[in-house]
């Protein structure tokens, strides 16, 4: 159980949240939601104890697991330490342990401390340590060869699965993660809900995955109106509940404002007269009445819509027998993609799936090598062809978009030199629906957050109107509302879509076809499947049994 008693936080004029007291009981699963700003990081960092609050108290259980956000703070560790390093009092026990051991000489003094120290490790289950930190690792996809291999070595995903593990290991009475799900791929998305679900502890965690929420959480723990509430149920329960409820309070105040209204004709009207007592007794009514005065709620909803400017041709792309390598670390070529064909017609909603590292990006990339309007530096293929249909205009999202937007300029610059003759006007209503408001558009392009970054990506998108779409992993820094967002636009977009995600609603909601790509290390394989999600995992069932 954690409980936080008064909790107040404000950054210089900016209140977060203000006297908080709510309490997360054991055994249930909360997921902690609020736009990008609202403080859910701020939060969950007073919950570990890493910050503290500017007012208020905060109870937690002695072993709570964590989940890191410095990738590089292990990197001089073997990968298994620093996973038995989430047991911190198991760590200490073992690092004290080896260097009593590695004396040239113990005293008896040592010895008696060696006796507690292995107790401590009996008690801490140290003795079968590794094995359970390698079975969190194995089904993170984290596999065996790497379990004894310095954090360094690991890939920036790799490392966020190996911290993970960490906030896993050792059984923590509370866990608290904040976007588990960065990086993952859909079947480590899938096991993490699974053990989560099985999890007795208390469990606190930021998403901004819809369906991860509402897989896993019991309760919603919402940061809004500068406090924090709490709902039954998953994301789309307590979207239902809040909705309901100010819809409530909105229809009770209407009704009250309209009976104040009524009243005071009456006071006016008889004030001066003889009715003295009636008067009083209405304004009596009247104070009485006085609305619920509602709070303004910090949700923030960007509209997306993705127009062409004018449609492609039927046939949008064919390529064969596509062939793109990579050089190894030991100077071998790994063949990630080999021999690759596929035709797109118009219309194709295409999602490209399979775990990290299959080859989904460098497809795409593959893919873009001589198609016209893109400039990315790094896309290229080896061999095999790629013909890009009639009128076919690109619009590319892609997965370092940092690298997509150029430094030193304002936003509104940057977005402007894509349609020069757009007016003013056009571009301030591009940058408004995505939430850059006011002076916002005067922001320097260095300076913007991931989530900003992504929203002015889709500014650009929206400002080109391009007859295909191709996303890798648009949504990793966009918060639900946007997310939900970009849903909803990608269903009702008439162009063509290619799109490399792991947020299973996205999957589900937009998907015509699928690409799935499975494999590796050195034999990769892609299934072009015509039909929804839904028809290919029926197919992919079937074929299990």
């Amino acid at each position: 159980m954690i409980s936080v008693s008064n909790v107040t936080m404000r950054y210089g004029q900016k209140l977060l949240f203000e006297d908080v007291s709510v309490t997360f009981t054991s055994g249930r699963r909360y997921g902690l939601t609020g736009p990008n700003g609202a403080g859910k990081s701020t939060f969950m960092k007073i919950l570990s104890g890493e910050m503290d609050a500017q007012k208020g108290t905060v109870v937690r259980p002695r072993k709570v697991g964590v989940l890191s956000q410095n990738q590089y703070a292990f990197d001089q560790y073997r990968v298994i330490d620093t996973v038995i390093m989430g047991n911190r009092r198991l760590w200490e026990a073992l690092e004290e342990r080896e260097i009593i051991y590695n004396k040239p000489e113990m005293t008896d003094e040592d010895g008696s401390r060696l006796g507690e120290l292995e107790g401590i490790v009996g008690e801490e289950d140290g003795y079968e340590g590794e094995a359970n930190a390698a079975i969190l690792l194995q089904g993170l996809d984290i596999p065996d060869e790497l379990h004894e291999r310095q954090m360094s070595e690991l890939q920036g995903g790799q490392k966020v699965r190996v911290l993970l593990a960490q906030a896993l290991f050792g059984e923590p009475q509370a866990l608290l993660l904040d976007e588990p799900t960065n990086y993952l791929d859909l079947e480590s998305i899938l096991w993490l809900q699974e053990f989560l679900v099985r999890y007795n502890g208390t469990l606190i965690t930021i998403s901004h995955d819809r369906h991860f929420l509402n897989s896993v959480c019991t309760h919603i723990a919402d940061i809004d109106y500068e406090t924090i509430i709490l709902y039954n149920g998953g994301y789309d329960d307590m979207v239902e509940q809040k909705t309901a409820i100010r819809t409530r309070i909105e229809a009770q105040n209407e009704q009250r404002e309209k009976k104040i209204a009524q009243l005071n004709e009456f006071i006016a009207r008889f004030s001066a007269g003889t009715r003295s007592s009636q008067v009083n007794s209405r304004k009596k009514e009247v104070e009485r009445l006085a609305t619920t005065e509602l709070a303004r709620s910090n949700i923030q909803r960007p509209y997306i819509r993705f127009e062409q400017a004018r449609p492609s041709g039927k046939h949008v792309l064919e390529f064969d027998n596509i062939r793109k390598a990579y050089e190894q670390k030991d100077g071998t070529p790994l063949q990630v993609i080999d021999g690759f064909s596929a035709a797109c017609t118009r219309g194709d909603k295409i999602v490209l799936m399979g775990r990290n590292g299959q080859g989904k990006t460098t497809l795409l990339k593959a893919l873009l090598a001589n198609a016209s309007g893109v400039d990315e530096k790094d896309v290229s293929i080896d061999s095999g062809t790629v013909k890009w249909g009639h009128e076919a205009q690109i619009g590319y999202f892609a997965q370092d978009f940092r690298a997509s937007i150029q430094p030193g300029i304002t936003v509104n610059e940057w977005l402007h030199q894509f349609d020069p003759e757009a007016s003013t006007e056009d571009i301030r209503g591009i940058l408004g629906r995505m939430l850059f408001r006011g002076e916002e558009g005067l922001k320097i392009t260095d300076a913007l957050s991931g989530g900003e970054a992504a929203r002015l990506l889709f500014c650009k998108l929206m400002l080109q109107k391009p007859n295909v779409l191709v996303l890798d992993e648009p949504s990793n820094h966009l918060d639900l509302e946007a997310i939900n967002a970009l849903n909803t636009a990608l269903q009702k977009y008439e162009g063509t879509v290619l799109l490399v995600t792991h947020d299973l609603d996205l999957i589900e909601e937009v998907a015509t076809r699928i690409w799935h790509f499975s494999g590796g290390p050195n034999h990769f394989h892609i299934e072009d499947f015509k039909g929804p999600y839904s028809e290919y995992q029926q197919k992919s069932a079937l074929a299990a049994r």
